[in-house]
């Protein structure tokens, strides 16, 4: 069965937002691909998948938006049946140790990062609940994110970020207990070679969207499990 999907942060072909909008494509599903910047690589996909492939332009660091796009969304279909907050930034210091780095920056981080994924959840819940096969929300944490596990001095926008959207899930999972028709999840997706720079990662972004893809689908109904997990479904470290 067919599904409506929302993936933020899509526009790059060599990141993990456009390798799972072209899966989501591939199983059958009409897919929404979110971006705030035009992007070549959409455009050129969509022509493959023109009635399944909707490219919308949503900036998720301003509430307007955000709304604006969950109503021009909300006139093409009557649900939406999962929802993926890929989208992330991180500052130009993000390398930097604290004697160095510019602590203006990272407020704009959390905006885009921790509370972006609230505003695209609020605006879209009238939509998720309208769901028949049950709703999920996935937010792409990273281990960066996890306080039991850091061991970094630099990162702290990005970990502060990325700790902040999972305290966000985990408040939105004790909101959705009763409600046997929405869950919601973060997931640590190991390293994946989302950039030119960082070949060594292990992970090749087409073949591991798949495997979060299926991941994701065996935790559709999930309550019980664990909230925070790796790509392999095993619990991580708040």
């Amino acid at each position: 069965m067919s599904q409506n999907v929302l993936i933020t942060g899509t526009g790059r072909p060599y990141a993990l937002g456009f390798n799972l909008v072209r899966r989501y494509l591939e199983h059958g599903d009409r897919v929404f691909a979110s971006i705030r910047r035009p992007s070549e690589a959409l455009e050129e996909l969509k022509k493959s998948y023109p009635d399944m492939l909707s490219v919308i332009t949503m900036d998720i660091s301003s509430t307007e938006s955000v709304n604006a796009t969950a109503q021009e969304v909300a006139a093409m279909v009557p649900c939406m049946d999962l929802i993926i907050n890929n989208a992330v930034t991180a500052s130009a210091d993000i390398l930097k140790e604290l004697p160095d780095f510019d602590l203006d920056q990272v407020a704009p981080v959390i905006n885009v990062g921790a509370v972006g994924p609230l505003r695209v959840l609020k605006a879209f819940l009238p939509l998720l609940k309208n769901s028949a096969i049950g709703a999920l929300v996935v937010n792409i944490s990273s281990e960066a994110g996890s306080i039991g596990r850091c061991y970094r001095t630099c990162y702290i926008d990005y970990g502060m970020e990325k700790a902040a959207l999972n305290m966000a899930t985990m408040t939105m999972h004790n909101y959705f207990k009763d409600d046997p028709n929405l869950n919601i999840i973060c997931v640590h997706p190991g390293w994946i070679r989302t950039n030119p720079g960082n070949s060594e990662a292990p992970l090749d972004p087409y073949e591991h969207a798949e495997t979060l893809r299926t991941l994701f689908e065996s935790r559709r109904h999930d309550k019980e499990g664990p909230v925070f997990i790796t790509y392999t479904g095993e619990p991580y470290p708040w």
